[in-house]
């Protein structure tokens, strides 16, 4: 294909008059069916056929993805109350969504010709791996042997993106960062995906030998060095996406789906409060004590607060971003920490309305396969995850506070 091919590609939306809330109630209206779903998807441990025909028919794979290549390029806000829609029907399904849809950005910072190639079809399903591989630099591109894990979604993608610490020689120091994209049919997938929550994410290993990758395939990616990356394809379209900051713009996604699977376990909650008894069949309905009606206040509280504050993210992001894109100046590493500090929290809140429906919703909600018990254990995973390690997090934002150099990563 030649440059001027490419600047002159683009690919129609399927449905080009289509709206963010249209968007968004398509996502809600598929909370029941995913629900049901819940132990199909946790036993396939992957996202099932048919969830994954529902979220291409809905469209909502290119909530953010470029217009020009088939995309709706639709707003931060909107993924977020998509995904949380989707993560309060199944988590794992909705984190299979919400850890792949974003990245859709990160490929339309790819040059333009990357992109043409990336999008070729409009089509557009990608995990994201920040844990770096060693990539050997060579003429026209770089050989990658080597594995990421926790690739979410890896068996129902098309492409995937991964970190690799450059290097010039064999057995050489790093002497760069990037991220590469690579289709589908080049990598294989290790299943070694298990674990106690989050069962149904595919989160396994993505593994390639000795692959080549062209030059215009990659983009620079984040390092000690170069907290703040210029991408080849800012400026290529409309958006102000395509300038926001990219380490909270990835964190939103577990983000999002904590707040989804709090706001299940409040569903599940009302409906154990309102059919269940204290003690037995000869004591009171727990509908009826003042100690419930407490405790799901308590809850609900975390909950909406949670919510509210994600939103809220999401419109100081965008506004960053579209001043970053009428400025030039990019969005600062330390506003960018200082917004993954308030998702971190918006976990936090998440978790303790999970924690406190699970202690109080009684011991028959904890057997397994039952809906609160699912919820405590996936929300608990997702906290395992390197990026919510809220400690390391403050002391960092402090440290930048005091005009010292943060660690890596986040």
């Amino acid at each position: 294909m030649t440059a001027q091919d490419a600047s002159t590609r683009s690919i129609d939306p399927p449905e080009p008059d289509l709206g963010p809330g249209e968007m968004i109630a398509r996502a809600a209206a598929l909370r029941g069916k995913l629900r049901e779903r819940q132990d199909e998807c946790e036993a396939l441990g992957r996202l099932p056929d048919a969830t994954l025909r529902d979220y291409i028919d809905a469209g909502l794979y290119r909530i953010m993805q470029p217009r020009r290549f088939g995309g709706y390029e639709f707003d931060l806000d909107t993924f977020l109350r998509v995904t949380v829609e989707l993560s309060r029907g199944c988590p794992s399904s909705g984190w299979v969504f919400g850890l792949m849809a974003t990245h859709n950005v990160i490929a339309g910072l790819f040059e333009e010709q990357a992109q043409v190639e990336l999008f070729e079809d409009g089509d557009f399903r990608c995990p994201l791996s920040a844990i770096p591989a060693p990539a050997l630099r060579v003429d026209g591109g770089y050989r990658i042997t080597g594995w990421w894990d926790y690739a979410s979604g890896c068996d129902v993608s098309t492409h995937f993106i991964g970190a690799t610490a450059v290097i010039a020689e064999s057995g050489g120091e790093p002497v760069d960062t990037r991220f590469v994209a690579m289709r589908r049919d080049q990598f294989r997938i290790v299943d070694n995906w298990d674990t106690l929550g989050m069962r149904g994410t595919g989160s396994r290993r993505v593994v390639v030998e000795d692959l080549f990758v062209p030059e215009h395939h990659t983009v620079p990616s984040p390092n000690p060095a170069r907290t703040v990356v210029e991408f080849p394809g800012r400026g290529l379209h409309p958006s102000a996406t395509f300038y926001g900051s990219i380490g909270s713009l990835l964190i939103s996604e577990p983000t999002a789906v904590c707040v989804g699977i709090a706001q299940a376990a409040v569903d599940e909650y009302i409906e154990n409060l309102t059919t269940k008894h204290q003690w037995g069949p000869m004591s009171p309905r727990r509908s009826d004590l003042p100690v419930f009606h407490g405790l799901l206040g308590e809850a609900t509280a975390y909950v909406d607060t949670a919510e509210a504050t994600l939103h809220q993210v999401a419109q100081i992001w965008t506004g960053r971003a579209r001043r970053a894109m009428e400025t030039g100046e990019p969005v600062s590493d330390e506003d960018d920490r200082r917004l993954i500090l308030i998702e971190q929290q918006i976990v936090q809140l998440a978790s303790r309305a999970v924690e406190t429906i699970f202690r109080t919703s009684g011991s028959s909600a904890a057997n397994k396969g039952r809906r609160i018990e699912r919820y405590f254990r996936d929300l608990n995973m997702v906290r395992t995850h390197v990026t919510l390690q809220f400690e390391r997090t403050w002391e960092n934002v402090g440290r930048m506070r005091l005009g010292l150099e943060p660690e890596m990563p986040f």
